[in-house]
């Protein structure tokens, strides 16, 4: 019979195990993997990027090549650019861990916040757009459950990232793969096909841009082409996503970087480049009810020596996979958006349950957050986002700007120290002029027409994790302060160091953190609440993996320890006080579940041990950022208790 209790496990699949090499080597992605997962967001641009910057050329459609060319040079030299962020920051974190650290911490909170609000519409605005495009060749009756479709699909996409990030790209591989084969093959046969009219095309061309000139003058024709390549800016939206998340690629990370990066922006840059090119051979015009994909590919198979049927079938497989990338694009949001989560969190921007990773070794409650959040969106908006996320863009070249920025300021200061730094700077400098430039046309365009709302709720999460941080640093200090109140000096630790310990019947288990203060706090509320009754302490701790801690072992290394000095702090106290100590740790994703086995094991060897822990107080005008602590100890003691274990917690007062 099926148990519900077992729901969740059947769910998202077995735990897996972080020691493991074996289960790094199965969550991290190769370049085929990553090309897909990562990059289906930059190829699923091409599905309307094109469409904008070619209608923003109005009725000038001959400079199409134009566009064409600048799109694939544009896509070359942004992937270049990013080649440098994946060398200088192999741990990932992309533009918000770039801006940080070579701009600082307050530009890198811009940075990060612009890219949150971005993910969140992206993930909407993709299964949106995805369902409108499958639901144009229904009938008209279906509308009326495109918004329930969307959210399945929606709950479906947070299932599979909750399994895993690798399975999630394993199953939604074939869409990618089919997208690229079908529209690769489409673009040649149909440039091909119209080889012959190639060199009447770029004599159009030119003679077109000549005319336009002696009619309103160079300058206005640039800004006419300028206008329609910043505009069809989204087309060089997505690539990012392989340099923020370098942390999840196998080894050796830079080398499947790189490759990964060159090998999207490439497969981009030819199918958004071939589209525009598409569009100007075809002479594709605007048809109601119809995307000019669909217009210009429709032009194409008809060339073919198919049978109606068999066209029909083909255009509605062509238009179906184009549907079904933008769901790939949102399940990539899924993939990084959890990292840049982890990412702000660690930096106390954000709670740091974000950090925290699941049996599965997936960040779930970032995963939770962003589907959640994109979810509220469909709902709020009935699946129709309009004007509200038209310029769900902006937030991306903001960020990427910034981004750009930070690596002219590194290469500049470091001029004298690395090799061919001008050409480094030089293509960096090149990023940022292309990624302002399209930020500044984009917000002048576009600002009334919802832009404002946009930069209006960017302004809010920067509002919020300004306040998250500036809880975390009081408790922190607070904290410390506590730390270096009963701080021992190195000659008392080496004697406790030194000295045998003897374990007593009558034993005292206490879990410990790396902040020994609270830790002592609560053994000296132990000493006077039940004088003499001890003669043992069982220091208890778990070292919590995290996302930081996966990807990096130094980091893990680095938790053990600020660990290490925290025991030594408490078994030399222990030894002042003439308790024997012993030491049981662990290392989990989970703490509770860690703790709990750690206790049991110390109830069976310990016979009538007392099990103590302790409890935060924050003063009564912090009590709501209660709900950034995860409350560890309660949770603990609600889990003890029902296996008849008691756990004292006695409650520590920060002022």
């Amino acid at each position: 019979m099926f148990n519900l209790r077992h729901f969740p496990r059947w769910l998202v699949g077995p735990p897996h195990n972080p020691d493991d090499p074996g289960t790094r080597r199965r969550i991290l992605l190769t370049a085929v993997l990553a090309s897909a997962g990562l990059g289906a967001n930059g190829l699923s641009s091409a599905c309307y990027g094109p469409e904008k910057a070619f209608l923003a050329l109005g009725s000038h459609p001959e400079l199409g090549p134009v566009l064409a060319v600048a799109t694939a040079t544009t896509l070359i030299i942004l992937a270049l650019a990013y080649t440098q962020i994946i060398a200088l920051f192999p741990s990932g974190g992309g533009n918000y861990k770039v801006v940080s650290q070579l701009l600082g911490p307050s530009i890198g909170l811009i940075a990060g916040s612009a890219l949150l609000v971005d993910y969140v519409l992206t993930i909407a605005v993709s299964l949106a757009s995805g369902t409108d495009g499958l639901f144009s060749v229904l009938p008209a009756g279906a509308q009326a459950h495109k918004l329930a479709v969307e959210i399945g699909l929606l709950l479906l996409l947070v299932t599979l990232n909750l399994r895993g990030v690798s399975e999630a790209i394993r199953f939604l591989l074939p869409i990618v793969l089919a997208f690229l084969l079908s529209h690769g093959f489409l673009i040649v046969y149909g440039i091909g096909s119209s080889a012959h009219s190639m060199p009447i095309a770029v004599a159009h061309t030119v003679t077109g841009a000549q005319s336009l000139s002696q009619q309103i003058g160079w300058p206005l024709v640039a800004a006419l082409l300028l206008r329609a390549y910043s505009l069809g800016g989204s087309s060089f939206t997505g690539i990012e996503a392989i340099a923020n998340n370098v942390n999840l690629l196998a080894k050796p990370r830079y080398r499947t970087g790189r490759t990964t990066l060159l090998s999207v922006a490439l497969a981009l840059g030819f199918v958004a480049g071939g589209i525009l090119l598409l569009y100007t051979l075809s002479g594709v015009r605007p048809v109601y009810g119809q995307t000019l994909n669909a217009v210009a590919f429709g032009t194409v198979i008809a060339r073919l020596p198919f049978g109606p049927f068999a066209r029909s079938a083909l255009l509605l497989a062509v238009l179906a996979l184009e549907g079904a990338i933008l769901f790939v694009a949102a399940n990539s949001i899924l993939i990084f958006a959890p990292s840049l989560l982890g990412s702000m969190a660690t930096d106390s921007w954000l709670p740091h349950r974000f950090c925290n990773l699941s049996s599965r070794l997936v960040r779930q409650n970032g995963v939770v957050f962003v589907g959640g959040c994109a979810l509220v969106i469909l709902i709020a908006t009935h699946g129709e986002l309009g004007v509200l996320v038209v310029l769900y863009s902006i937030n991306v070249f903001l960020s990427l700007a910034l981004a750009k920025a930070g690596l002219c300021r590194y290469w500049w200061t470091r001029r004298g120290e690395v090799r061919h730094w001008p050409l480094r700077l030089a293509v960096a400098g090149a990023g940022f002029a292309i990624a302002a430039m399209i930020l500044l046309v984009t917000l002048t365009q576009k600002f009334y027409a919802g832009g404002w709302a946009t930069l209006c709720v960017t302004l809010l999460v920067i509002g919020g994790c300004l306040a998250v941080r500036r809880h975390y640093r009081w408790v922190e200090e607070r904290r410390n302060e506590m730390d270096a109140l009963f701080a021992l000096p190195t000659h008392e630790l080496a004697a406790a160091r030194a000295s045998p310990s003897t374990l007593g019947d009558q034993a005292a288990v206490l879990l410990v953190t790396e902040h020994w203060g609270s830790a002592i706090h609560t053994l000296l509320w132990i000493q006077r609440l039940f004088p003499g009754r001890f003669r043992s302490v069982v220091l208890v701790s778990v070292v919590k993996v995290q996302a930081d801690a996966l990807g990096a072992p130094e980091a893990l290394r680095r938790k053990h320890e600020r660990l290490e000095t925290s025991l030594e702090q408490l078994e030399a106290i222990c030894w002042r006080a003439g308790l024997g100590t012993s030491r049981m740790v662990g290392h989990s994703t989970d703490v509770i579940a860690e703790l709990e086995r750690l206790i049991r094991d110390s109830v069976a060897r310990f016979p009538g041990c007392v099990c103590f822990t302790n409890q935060l107080i924050l003063p009564a005008n912090r009590r709501f950022s209660e709900l950034l602590h995860n409350q560890t100890a309660l949770g603990l003691q609600r889990r003890l208790h029902l296996d008849g274990i008691p756990l004292v917690v006695l409650p520590i007062t920060l002022r």
